[in-house]
């Protein structure tokens, strides 16, 4: 049996354990809701998206892409709530860095999309991490076949961890932007990637052993063993999540307590992924 942690967020707290494959594995029961639904339908810039599917040996999954056709592709990955308002908000807006990328968004849990967080902790519980691995190398093959020369991938919190996993396990991959999240030893080690990773990290996070400074600092040495190009930064007085800074995001944030905002910081990370992704993949 896997040892259990507790993880503190805040004034909530989770009782989470160290999984095989999912670093933040609940082991605690929980209310198990589920609500399968379009996820493009509740966004006025759903319009922007091209709704594609991709094949992946047996399984067919649907993908949302934006941007510039035949420019250098970026693979968006989820935050544990699903592909909701908010990562197509970090699509959007990593299409039109630089000189434009296309972006691609892989629907992870198959069109469903959590409420609260006992939903999204459930789902991510669910969730076949090798098997989305495999939806990621299919997502950056499918942009390499369509015109993209060359392929990133970029994650937030659970996505984040699968960003820097594939970069281990995903040949494919020319470079790798994280966001708060780190894979578990099970699913990926570090010190074996194989494409340039750069890393963000908030100083208050309190997802211990996940995505908090001690988490980072870990990453960092893995990353130093691996001999390949790595940056680590951590963000001062910044928490989980930082990066989302819409009034729904926002208002999800407080709700979970978290509380901080901090443009200036939220520009400087993005300002390195353009630097980091616009020097490994090039530009449009």
């Amino acid at each position: 049996m896997a040892t259990a942690r507790l993880l503190r967020c805040a004034s909530s707290t989770f009782l989470f354990s160290t999984c095989t494959t999912n670093p933040l594995r609940s082991c605690s029961p929980l209310v198990r809701r589920q609500h399968p639904r379009a996820a493009m339908a509740t966004d006025s810039s759903a319009a922007s998206f091209q709704k594609i599917q991709i094949q992946r040996e047996d399984t067919t999954f649907d993908a949302y892409v934006v941007g510039k056709e035949n420019a250098p592709g970026i693979v968006v990955l989820q935050e544990w709530w699903g592909v909701d308002y908010e990562i197509k908000n970090h699509a959007i807006h990593i299409s039109q860095l630089g000189g434009g990328y296309r972006a691609l968004i892989p629907d992870l849990y198959r069109g469903k999309v959590a409420l609260d967080v006992a939903e999204a902790q459930h789902l991510m519980e669910g969730l076949d991490w090798q098997g989305a691995v495999k939806d990621i190398q299919a997502s950056v093959k499918w942009l390499k076949s369509n015109g993209s020369p060359k392929v990133g991938v970029t994650g937030y919190c659970m996505g984040g961890a699968l960003s820097i996993a594939s970069g281990v396990l995903v040949p494919e991959v020319d470079a790798v932007v994280a966001f708060y999240g780190t894979p578990s030893s099970e699913l990926a080690d570090p010190s074996k990637a194989k494409a340039p990773i750069q890393a963000h990290f908030g100083e208050h996070d309190s997802f211990v052993g996940f995505s908090d400074v001690t988490a980072a600092k870990s990453l960092e040495e893995k990353l130093k063993s691996s001999g390949i190009p790595y940056e680590v930064h951590i963000y001062p007085g910044c928490s989980h999540a930082f990066m989302n800074t819409s009034p729904e995001a926002l208002k999800r944030k407080k709700g979970m307590g978290l509380t901080d905002e901090n443009q200036e910081a939220v520009d400087l990370a993005w300002s390195r992924f353009s630097s980091w992704m616009g020097r490994f993949l090039g530009s449009a």
